[in-house]
């Protein structure tokens, strides 16, 4: 093992490498590039993306990518498609073959067998003089100076390069589709990313108890309200649940710091009238947003002029939207 060799310059050279590849390919994105995307965008079928070996892991991922931004795709090896895995082609979907050489025995194998099932075929290669990319319908140039790789043998500015088209190619369709953050949602529903663009302050406060106190009520009945709800607060309200105001830990605090007579002080003397409030149908990376720029920690949940509950900073922990 030799550790005299300079490993930071060999990992920023490989950066640059690959930096340098992808800035390449911008001047590649021309009309057929466009046309590409159009015949994508209007096909009645699927995406259907292949490759072998290395180009069939960037298959894979162009497939996740373009699924999650609304254009329906399949992978399909290109080893296995000539033992049956073909039938999942059908003359209104389009086929994208990736390839480096754009020769491998496999490849050249299918174009006629896809050309004959009706599909337009499309080239995502590095050798636009390849038999791949002379038979397809489609061109997306991946063309590269060299590989990182010191050999200029293995996979790495090539690969790179096919997964920066693929997301080139990805996000044109996404925006032809107006595709929202709704939209979005819709297809990333689990993990922290979903709940983002889904959750609602609805969705938590209703989890939480909700401490109430009128006007007139004791010093000692509000602490006691505050410490048996556990928010760190409590909602001052007249008869019918109107927010009047709310009193934090803080405002207690506050309270305990003058020389006042405590017997005499009751709810309306302590509150904060007009509190941070969010209505409850409202996101709750909108409530984090207010607690953020509050420097606070729970907001008052409205149902019009009522309150419905409380969502605490700690709720948003919980459900990972923080």
């Amino acid at each position: 093992m030799n550790l005299v060799k300079n490993i930071k310059k060999i990992a920023r050279d490989v950066l640059i490498n690959e930096s340098l590849a992808i800035q390449q390919l911008a001047t590649f994105v021309d009309d057929n590039f466009e046309a590409c995307v159009k015949e994508i965008y209007s096909a009645k079928g699927r995406v259907v993306i292949t490759g072998i070996g290395k180009s069939a892991i960037v298959a894979n991922k162009i497939v996740a990518t373009l699924n999650s931004t609304g254009t329906p795709a399949l992978f399909m090896h290109a080893a296995d498609a000539i033992h049956g895995d073909l039938g999942m082609i059908q003359p209104e979907d389009i086929v994208i073959g990736i390839s480096k050489s754009g020769n491998t025995p496999e490849i050249k194998v299918l174009i006629p067998l896809i050309k004959r099932r009706g599909a337009k075929l499309v080239a995502l290669v590095s050798n636009v003089n390849s038999s791949l990319a002379q038979q397809a319908d489609f061109v997306l140039n991946a063309t590269i100076a060299e590989e990182a790789c010191p050999n200029n043998l293995a996979p790495t500015t090539s690969t790179t390069a096919h997964m920066a088209l693929g997301d080139a190619l990805a996000i044109c369709l996404l925006e032809l589709r107006d595709f929202t953050s709704r939209d979005f949602a819709e297809y990333h529903p689990g993990g922290s990313l979903g709940k983002q663009l889904y959750l609602k302050v609805s969705d938590i406060y209703v989890h939480n108890a909700l401490p109430l106190v009128s006007p007139q009520t004791s010093l000692k009945d509000v602490i006691m309200e505050i410490s048996s709800k556990r928010l760190g607060c409590t909602a001052v309200v007249d008869h019918d649940k109107t927010l009047l105001g709310i009193i934090t830990d803080g405002d207690l605090r506050r309270m305990l710091e003058k020389s006042v007579s405590l017997a005499d002080i009751v709810a309306e003397d302590i509150m904060t009238r007009t509190p941070k409030k969010i209505e409850k149908d409202e996101f709750a990376t909108k409530a984090l947003h207010q607690m953020q720029e509050g420097g606070i920690t729970q907001l008052a949940v409205m149902d019009g002029k009522k309150i419905a509950g409380f969502v605490h900073l700690h709720d948003l922990l919980k459900e990972g939207i923080v």
